[in-house]
């Protein structure tokens, strides 16, 4: 553009110097049809260059609806993409969710089972106090053809009067079998019975490892009865008062998955994170990072 600026105004300045200058007639028409010559070989050469700017402008436009064209088209995949994210994301919560539940119900058999080999052993032993106490000589009968003296009626003897008992105390309910019983309410779904059978294990025996199990179940069954808090509550008793409990991880968990479903991620993810900090190597803790991973949450282990 600037040599085509710079032969017009050649163009123009050559006028100028031939209008102000007097020349023969024969010189100004020889000089005139130079001029526009020259003149035409400039409108000659703008138009080309405009009709090479209108292609390029073309082309270009062209370039920028196919640009546009495929951010659209990106755009939609994107979408398409997030759709299927969400949807693989809610699937694995729910298998998630069902993974969980397989794994504390093989946990429970677990515990039912040992409490069942307890109880077993227990009828071993007392069969065998039995057996024992068959086998030991019997007392010595008293001698024949006497009386004792307090059985003579002569005497002013007769039976005693027995001593008036107090009324017995209350006894502690033995803690397997109440457990055990409390178990299978629970599994059975008679929830109201597990709970008061469970508070029994607590109440007598406080310090026992089944009463941190106790409580565990009692959250256990708060949980399927969506009383959420209540469930936090109960496993809080068993982090806090059992933190050796083989129920800690698991109470862990389901501490965290319930904060959750209460819509406190920040304590729920707190807690997922704790759990696989703590217990690295459970199952419960794979369980975390497989929800955490879900949630598009980093995991930092020690």
């Amino acid at each position: 553009m600037s040599t085509l600026h710079k032969r017009l105004a050649a163009v123009v300045l050559l006028a100028m110097v031939l209008n102000s200058s007097p020349v023969p007639a024969h010189a100004a028409s020889k000089e005139i049809i130079e001029l526009q010559t020259q003149v035409q070989q400039l409108m000659d050469m703008v138009q080309r260059l405009q009709s090479t700017l209108d292609t390029r402008m073309g082309v270009l436009q062209h370039q920028v609806e196919q640009t546009a064209d495929t951010a659209n088209q990106l755009n939609t995949s994107m979408k398409d993409l997030q759709q299927k994210l969400n949807g693989v994301t809610e699937a694995s919560g729910g298998k998630l969710d069902t993974v969980s539940g397989q794994v504390q119900s093989l946990n429970d058999s677990v515990d039912e089972l040992k409490s069942r080999i307890a109880k077993l052993d227990k009828n071993v032993q007392d069969l065998q106090a039995q057996i024992q106490s068959m086998q030991a000589p019997a007392a010595a009968a008293p001698p024949t053809g006497g009386q004792p003296a307090d059985s003579n009626p002569a005497q002013g003897g007769g039976a005693p009067n027995p001593e008036p008992v107090a009324p017995p105390a209350s006894v502690a309910p033995p803690l397997k079998d109440t457990f055990q019983a409390g178990y299978r309410d629970y599994m059975a779904a008679h929830y109201g019975v597990a709970t008061s059978e469970f508070q029994d294990v607590i109440h007598f025996y406080p310090m026992d490892d089944m009463a941190g199990s106790a409580q565990f179940y009692l959250g256990e069954i708060a949980y399927k009865q969506l009383d959420y808090p209540g469930a936090i509550k109960a496993y809080n008793a068993v982090l806090e008062g059992f933190p050796g409990s083989s129920k800690a991880p698991a109470a862990q968990l389901r501490k965290g998955l319930a904060l959750l479903q209460l819509g406190k991620r920040d304590s729920g993810v707190h807690e997922l994170r704790l759990l696989v900090q703590r217990h690295p190597q459970t199952p419960e803790a794979s369980q975390a990072r497989t929800k955490l991973n879900g949630m598009g949450v980093r995991i930092v282990e020690k």
